[in-house]
Formats: C-alpha cells, structure tokens, sequence
C-alpha cells in the first residue's frame, strides 16, 4: 500500500501546489493590472501563468523523485525526462517574461512620446533586442538539454579539442549569417531604417513591415510583401521617405503648348491643392521649368504631412488640372502640328530672285562683277 501511496501523494502534492501557486500569482497580477491600469506590465506577465506552474510542478517531482519506489528502477531515466521538462519550461517562462517587459517598455515609451519617427525607432530596437534574446535563451535551453545525455559530453570535449578548425570552418560557411547578423544590429541601433518607415527598394515603393535579425519585409503598395536580407540596407544606397520626419514636398510636372495660360494654370492650381484634405498647408507652387520647339515643361510642387499624403495630393492635382485644362483651355494641351510653314515675307524674296538672277548670293552683289 505504501508502495502505492507514496507517488500518488507525491504527484497530487505537486498538482495541486503548482495550481495553487499559479492560481495566487494570477490573482496578484489581475490586482496590480486593476490598481495600475497605466502599465500593461502586469496583465501581460498574466501569460506566464501555465509555464510557472509547469516550472513548479516539474520541479517538484524534481525534488521528492526519490521518495517514490516507482523510480528506483528507472530513477536515471526519470530524472533525465524530469531536468529536460524543466529545462523547457524554464525557458518558456523567461520567454513570456522577456517579452510583457519588452511590450511594456515600449508601450510606455509611444504613450508619452510625441515624435512618430523616435517611437518606430524604439520598437526596431526592442523588436531586434528580443529576437536576440529569445534565440540567446533557445541555444542555451538547448544547449543545456543536450549537456544531460552523458554522450553529448564526450561530444563536447572532442568538439572543444578541434574547436580552433572548427572556428575557421563556420565562420566561412556562416560568412553571410554573421554579416546579416551584425547589419541587423546596425540598422537597429544606427536609425537607418525603422519599422513603419517608407521606403523605395530597387524601384519599389513600399513600407517596412518587419525587421529580424537576418531579412527586413517591405510591404509595397498594392500588397505586396518583399523580403530582403538586411545587409542589402548596408551594403546598397536606398530611398527612406520617413527619414528626419514624415513631411514631404511632392511635384506634378506637365508638358503643355506654348500657348498654355500659365497664371491661370497657377490660380487654379492653388485652388486645388487648398481644397485637399491631404495638403498641410505649409506650402505650394507653379513655374515653368523647361521648354522644347514644341512644349512646355510646367512644375506644380505641393507639401504633405506624410508619404500616403503626398501620393493622394499628387494624383488629385495631376487629374484636376488635366480635366480642367481639357474642359476650359483644351488649346494649351500639347498637339502635333502638322500647319504648313508661314510663307516668305515679299520683299525678301524679290530680294533673293533678284541676287540669283545675278548669278551671286541673295542681296550681296557679286564681287567679280565690275561695278
């Protein structure tokens, strides 16, 4: 009986406290979430409930494993499955703490900042700093997982007695995850890039939607997602329209006929981007910035508050003063000419007839002639 008895206290001991010590810590962090509302620290430190009580009741089977005559015939392979559970939910439980103080940083940092560039620079950062994290924890978790099976240890030595070839050899292979590695912490902690940035990559206009430890995804503007290995923003020149704020100055050029009203094009030109939702009223403008033997070059410049803003002001004036120029002006839009020439003004051309009747060039006389 006392065969049987042992484990069942032992294993329901261990339940029913695990249950306990989860039950009462999630009762002190719903009363610090309801008497802080200001941080989402505790509610989200809620999630590492089921780790935590894993951890104690692992832990507890850990310790009181020797009291039960079931293991004494198997007590190597119970501890070894033991130390492996609690390996893993040790991690787990440092994973769900790591990331309520990564939210939590970064929750109180966008609530009181008024910057949008600095906020989508701190989430890069803290998006870098718990990818980091959470690899570092996995390779250790692993790492220790492995170190309980007795031949991983002579694994170890013999791998430590060749560990300068084997330096050599990956760091060769892993040349290019090093690099994507190091070119991801530089982004991070450099501010070249951040999340919610617009950018233009290889022609493509997009916004960073994700940024890891070795590739960054562009969401492009008809949903598109496009992955890149984080050393290309390193390595290769490319266009950040959020870079030193999100204001930004857009052109619509047009090329119309000589004959164009430009002062006209310019009043209604104001009285188009004025009525815009998407202008911020900072500024505007219309000059004529070229000309050809048959048009025009005409540059409406307007400012917006951000790149989606810019591209909708852009489109809306271009389509406005097209339809406006083909309904009141439709003389100033740009045509082929196909009129023959002016004719030769008379007296020029007796003139000419009279110079070439004399056998020399038009209106010059002829030098050999005697006078």
């Amino acid at each position: 009986m006392e065969n049987v008895l042992r484990p069942l206290i032992v294993f329901g001991g261990a339940i029913v406290l695990a249950f306990a010590v989860g039950w009462a810590m999630d009762r002190a962090l719903r009363r610090m979430d309801a008497r802080h509302p200001e941080t989402p620290l505790w509610g989200l430190l809620r999630s590492g409930r089921v780790p935590l009580q894993a951890v104690v009741f692992v832990g507890l089977l850990n310790a009181f494993s020797d009291e039960t005559h079931l293991a004494r015939d198997h007590q190597k392979t119970v501890d070894l499955w033991l130390n492996l559970i609690l390996i893993g939910a040790t991690a787990w439980l440092v994973l769900r703490a790591l990331t309520a103080v990564v939210e939590t940083a970064y929750s109180r940092y966008a609530g009181v900042a008024h910057d949008a560039a600095r906020v989508r620079r701190v989430r890069t950062q803290l998006t870098l700093v718990r990818r980091l994290a959470t690899a570092l924890v996995t390779v250790i978790a692993g790492a220790s997982m492995l170190l309980q099976f007795p031949a991983m240890e002579k694994l170890g030595a013999s791998m430590l007695a060749s560990a300068g070839v084997l330096g050599i050899v990956a760091g060769i292979a892993a040349q290019s995850t090093l690099g994507n590695l190091f070119a991801g912490l530089q982004i991070a902690f450099g501010d070249m890039v951040r999340i919610g940035d617009t950018v233009i990559v290889d022609g493509e206009w997009g916004t960073v939607e994700e940024i890891t430890i070795s590739y960054l995804v562009v969401r492009t503007w008809d949903e598109r997602r496009i992955t890149m290995p984080v050393s290309y923003f390193t390595s290769k020149p490319f266009e950040n329209w959020s870079r030193g704020g999100a204001q930004m100055t857009g052109t619509v050029l047009l090329h119309l006929d000589h004959s164009a009203p430009v002062a006209e094009i310019r009043r209604r030109t104001e009285e188009i981007v004025r009525a815009s939702d998407a202008w911020d009223g900072r500024s505007w403008g219309l000059v004529v910035v070229d000309t050809t033997p048959t048009t025009i070059q005409v540059r409406a410049t307007m400012t917006a508050r951000n790149a989606d803003d810019i591209w909708t002001l852009r489109c809306e004036v271009r389509e406005e003063l097209i339809a406006w120029l083909h309904r009141e002006h439709p003389y100033a839009l740009p045509r082929v000419t196909t009129a023959p020439a002016a004719p030769e003004p008379p007296a020029r051309a007796d003139a000419g007839a009279a110079g070439r009747a004399d056998g020399g060039r038009p209106g010059i006389p002829d030098a050999r002639k005697p006078g």
